[in-house]
């Protein structure tokens, strides 16, 4: 994660210098709403990013930016959405880790995400937190662990679908501690916060941003996050490393896309007012108190860290198996 937060100052001073270009002042766009596609239901991470971010653009467009949710397959749904849509620039889409994985664990893939789509931005990068269910007291990993070897097959994780970010960060937990526990997909966010309080799953591996009110109203425990340091927004919430598991981190990141064949003026627009917003201490702000950091950067920046990021989940899910059932 550490590569995501560096972004490079030369870079930035392209994507903002580039905005007042002759070719883009020549193109009149947008002239009407664009939507923006997020392949999670209402709640998740990457709508409530997504929603921050598409207020303030439509304020700077004087074009509504709708957030269109398209849940489903872990992701997939919306990615292939994305791909169909016609490449005007009136469809961009909000993803994550999962328009990678996606491909990843399936036979025939889908689509390529590195050639068929066209990078953006990123957008934002957030710790990923362990959660408890009820019942399960815990005070830190090893006793989480303690309590999985000591009844194998028993215990629950959830994710929001097979290969979602969430899942990953399960199965990667689950690998490192050697557990034997049951994965537990869901298609709704609210389905995996109900079984959490009603303690039918024993945790779950949340983006910061999908869970950060019911861990701050108090009816959730967050056991630990998964950064280097702890997140500003939750600063009494050891990291993995201070809960005693030092061997796992885990993290995730958003950003923008759009299909392959968008005019390289409306990405160049596009990214340039995004990292634009992005900047803005009320953006930040709003992104703090959900426990996300605005990550910006060139079009470039975005396609080479999902390059590096596919090849490292290519490793990942190979080593831990992971294959759609």
């Amino acid at each position: 994660m550490k590569q995501y937060r560096s972004i490079v100052a030369a870079m930035l001073m392209l994507a903002l210098g580039s905005v007042s270009g002759g070719a883009i002042g020549q193109q009149k766009w947008p002239t009407k709403p664009v939507r923006m596609i997020v392949p999670f239901f209402t709640g998740s991470a990457s709508d409530v990013l997504g929603r921050i971010l598409a207020q303030r653009l439509t304020e700077v467009y004087g074009q509504q930016i709708v957030v269109d949710n398209r849940p489903g397959a872990g992701g997939l749904i919306g990615s292939e959405l994305t791909l169909n849509a016609a490449p005007d620039g009136y469809t961009i889409a909000m993803v994550g880790q999962p328009h990678l994985s996606n491909v990843l664990i399936r036979e025939k893939k889908p689509y390529d995400p590195l050639k068929d789509f066209t990078s953006i931005s990123l957008v934002a990068y957030t710790h990923n937190v362990i959660v408890l269910g009820k019942g399960v007291n815990v005070k830190n990993i090893p006793e989480l662990i303690a309590m999985a070897k000591a009844s194998p097959g028993k215990l629950n994780y959830g994710s929001a679908g097979v290969g979602s970010s969430s899942h990953l960060a399960g199965a990667k937990f689950t690998s490192k501690a050697n557990i034997d526990v049951v994965h537990v997909p869901f298609r709704q966010g609210p389905d995996s916060r109900s079984a959490l309080l009603a303690g039918t799953i024993q945790f779950y591996i949340y983006p910061l941003p999908a869970i950060m009110n019911l861990i701050k109203g108090g009816q959730l425990k967050a056991l630990a996050v998964g950064g280097d340091k702890r997140a500003e927004a939750l600063p009494d919430v050891p990291t993995t490393a201070e809960a005693g598991f030092g061997a796992y981190q885990t993290e995730s990141w958003f950003g923008l896309i759009a299909p392959r064949a968008v005019s390289r003026q409306i990405i160049t627009r596009l990214n340039a007012d995004t990292v634009k917003v992005l900047q803005e201490d009320e953006t930040r702000k709003k992104f703090s108190v959900q426990g996300a950091v605005p990550g910006y950067g060139s079009p470039e920046h975005f396609a080479k860290m999902q390059r590096e990021e596919y090849a490292d989940l290519s490793v990942l899910i190979k080593q831990i198996g992971m294959k759609v059932q």
